[in-house]
């Protein structure tokens, strides 16, 4: 039968759990609780293999968010899985540009994706950003161009998009970029995924 247990209490045992079947898997301490939270968000292991970390990225993202940055996604579902009052208390705030009428027209009328023109708006912002991408590779292509051009300079990218067209590649290119980052390899990701790094980047500040 199954047993009633109070929420922090199930996400507690979920964490022994997880830990006690990677068995003797060690992870570096650094990216531990990044691993373990994108695990408890999905079930799947695979992300211990999967997940890339550039040097002290997570230390870098943590330096961010303490410091007041804003967090930009590509989609509205994982704009709405950060946890929003933490980052608020931190003096950050999450946007998400895909829905605005203005991205909409802008990408209608050049014939390009709205997340292409949604990471160009983000890209005037008057502030530190970490972008947070799960769902669209053109975001990540077109972040990375921003960046080369020396238009935006992201404290954290954030780069997970799950599917089959232009992902694995735009990913690559993040990685390669010399971009502060944390990456899923391959097509695995997600908005929910982008949202549990994010997260648990924000818990280690406030836990």
């Amino acid at each position: 039968m199954a047993e009633i247990m109070k929420p922090m209490d199930i996400e507690k045992r979920s964490f022994e759990i997880i830990t006690e079947l990677l068995g003797e898997r060690k992870l570096d301490p650094e990216n531990e609780l990044v691993i373990k939270r994108v695990i408890h968000t999905t079930a799947d292991f695979d992300y211990a293999d999967n997940l890339v970390f550039s040097q002290h990225a997570v230390r870098v993202g943590i330096e961010a968010l303490r410091s007041g940055c804003d967090i930009v996604t590509d989609t509205q579902m994982a704009r709405s899985g950060i946890n929003k009052t933490v980052l608020e208390k931190l003096g950050g705030q999450v946007h998400c540009y895909m829905s605005d009428p203005d991205v909409a027209a802008e990408a209608k009328a050049r014939g390009i994706t709205r997340a292409t023109v949604s990471m160009e708006k983000a890209a005037r912002a008057d502030k530190p950003l970490i972008f947070a991408i799960g769902n669209a590779p053109t975001a990540l292509i077109r972040l990375r161009e921003l960046a080369q051009e020396g238009k935006v300079k992201p404290a954290l990218v954030i780069g997970v998009p799950v599917g089959f067209v232009n992902v694995v590649e735009s990913k690559e290119e993040i990685i390669a970029s010399g971009l502060p980052h944390i990456v899923a390899r391959g097509r695995k990701g997600g908005s929910n995924v982008a949202a549990a790094i994010v997260n648990a980047l924000l818990y280690q500040i406030t836990r």
